[in-house]
């Protein structure tokens, strides 16, 4: 999806295809028992200001909001809404691509659901099923920056969901005390086992409906910042 909101990559052909067979499905289950094992060893903290946790948040109490996350934090949010989230439906966005087919069977583990898409390719399926997936009553979850980067910088596909779907929109930070950074392009983190996670949930807030160009891109800007304190 582009800055001005518009979506990209929809030509059928590769653009459409979802990727990733038997041998990515492997690899997801054994990421999903790392997480796991890893998981069951965290301290872990969770600070609630959107009022899901409270009582295991059912969709009637809390309504279905949209996640904001950095994409080198996810790796033990499928264990927090195992445990902490239990009762409330979590979609989360990931990439068509082999990579996007370990993510959604690593988190499937956990119960969670998977939209395959990205900017650069099935960016409308993408749109349209995290659409039908707010209004059913489940959460989504968007890695902002993912799945290529830059690091750090809000894409506009996000922001773009919020105006159109009305759903409130969740900056979720997530803080490991001790953790292993990846060579990746966004030196992934993987928390250490018996170190402390803080998980804060941040306070929803709605984007206008009514946005021109620059406001649309005032509200992109006010995500970034309100992000990079987590960074």
């Amino acid at each position: 999806m582009g800055r001005d909101g518009k979506c990209v990559g929809s030509k059928m052909g590769k653009s459409t295809e979802i990727r990733g067979g038997t041998k990515a499905k492997v690899i997801g289950r054994v990421i999903g028992g790392v997480i796991w094992l890893v998981g069951i060893t965290l301290r872990m903290r969770f600070v609630d200001r959107t009022g899901a946790g409270k009582t295991q948040g059912t969709p009637d109490e809390v309504p279905p909001m949209l996640y904001s996350l950095w994409h080198n934090r996810v790796f033990i949010m499928p264990f927090f809404k195992r445990k902490f989230l239990r009762k409330r439906r979590v979609t989360v966005l990931t990439s068509a691509s082999k990579d996007g087919t370990i993510l959604e069977t690593a988190v499937g583990m956990f119960g969670m659901g998977a939209v395959r898409g990205s900017s650069s390719r099935r960016a409308v399926a993408a749109l349209v099923a995290m659409k039908k997936a707010l209004k059913a009553g489940s959460d989504v979850c968007v890695t902002p920056d993912g799945p290529r980067g830059p690091v750090y910088k809000i894409q506009a596909g996000i922001v773009k969901l919020a105006q159109t779907t009305g759903a409130p929109l969740c900056i979720v930070r997530v803080h490991y005390s001790k953790y292993w950074s990846l060579k990746s392009w966004d030196r992934f983190m993987i928390p250490k086992p018996f170190s402390k996670v803080e998980i804060i949930f941040e306070e929803p807030y709605f984007v206008g409906d009514d946005l021109d160009e620059a406001g649309f891109e005032a509200e992109r800007e006010k995500l970034e910042q309100a992000m990079s304190l987590s960074a």
